[in-house]
C-alpha cells in the first residue's frame, strides 16, 4: 500500500510538471498543437516504463537500462520539422518522466529537480531573452565577392548582421544562399509621424450606383 501511494504521488508530480511544461510554457510561446500530445505521451510512457521496470527483481537495473535505451533509440527528431528549442522541450520531457518515475528517489528530491528543470526551460526560452535576435536562410539575387558589400546588402534587407555563412554560390543563375544570424531593427515611429496616420483616417465612402 505504501509503494502504491508512493507511485501515485510520483505520478501526480510527473503529470503536474509535464502539464506546466506543455500548457504553461511551451504552447503559449510556440503554438504548435501537433507537439502537445507528443510531449504528453512521451513523458507518461517513459514514466510508465521506468516505474514498471523498477519493480523487476535482481535484474531490474539491467532491464531498466536496456529499456531506456530502447525507448530513446526509437525517437527520431527531424531537423526540418522540429526546431532546436523544441528539441530542448523533448529532452526535458524525457528527463521529467525519468526523474519522476524512479521509485527509489525521494519525493522531495524529485520535486526539486523537476522544479529546476522547469525554471531553466522557462528562463532559457523566455521571449524577452535576445528578443530581436533572429536566424534565417536567405537567397540573394546577386553574388557578392566583397564581404562589406554582402554585409550592407544583408543589413538593408534584414537588419544588423551578427554572423553569416555562405552556403551556396551559383554563378550561372547569379545567386547565393546565406545562413544569417541578425538583429531586427527596433520599431520606430511611422513615416511622417502622427500627421501621416491622421491623414489616412478620413476616407470618402465610395458611392454605389443603382443599376436601374
Amino acid at each position: 500500500m505504501d509503494s502504491l501511494r508512493h507511485l501515485a504521488a510520483h505520478l501526480g508530480l510527473d503529470l503536474s510538471a509535464i502539464c506546466l511544461l506543455t500548457f504553461a510554457i511551451y504552447y503559449p510561446r510556440h503554438r504548435r498543437r501537433d507537439l502537445v500530445p507528443a510531449y504528453l505521451a512521451l513523458n507518461v510512457a517513459l514514466f510508465t516504463i521506468v516505474a514498471a521496470l523498477a519493480e523487476v527483481g535482481g535484474s531490474g537495473g539491467m532491464a531498466l537500462g536496456f529499456g531506456l535505451f530502447g525507448v530513446l533509440s526509437i525517437i527520431r527528431l527531424r531537423s526540418d520539422a522540429v526546431q532546436h528549442e523544441e528539441v530542448a522541450y523533448y529532452f526535458t520531457t524525457l528527463v521529467l518522466g525519468l526523474i519522476c518515475g524512479l521509485p527509489h528517489l525521494g519525493f522531495a528530491l524529485a520535486a526539486a529537480l523537476s522544479a529546476v528543470l522547469l525554471v531553466v526551460v522557462y528562463a532559457a526560452d523566455h521571449p524577452r531573452l535576445f528578443a530581436r535576435a533572429r536566424r534565417t536562410v536567405i537567397t540573394l539575387d546577386t553574388v557578392h565577392s566583397d564581404p562589406a558589400a554582402l554585409r550592407a546588402d544583408l543589413a538593408r534587407r534584414l537588419g544588423e548582421p551578427l554572423h553569416w555563412t555562405v552556403m551556396e554560390i551559383d554563378f550561372v543563375r547569379d545567386l547565393m544562399v546565406v545562413d544569417v544570424r541578425y538583429r531586427e531593427p527596433e520599431p520606430g515611429p511611422a513615416p511622417g509621424g502622427e500627421q501621416a496616420v491622421t491623414a489616412e483616417v478620413p476616407r470618402q465612402a465610395t458611392p454605389v450606383l443603382d443599376a436601374a
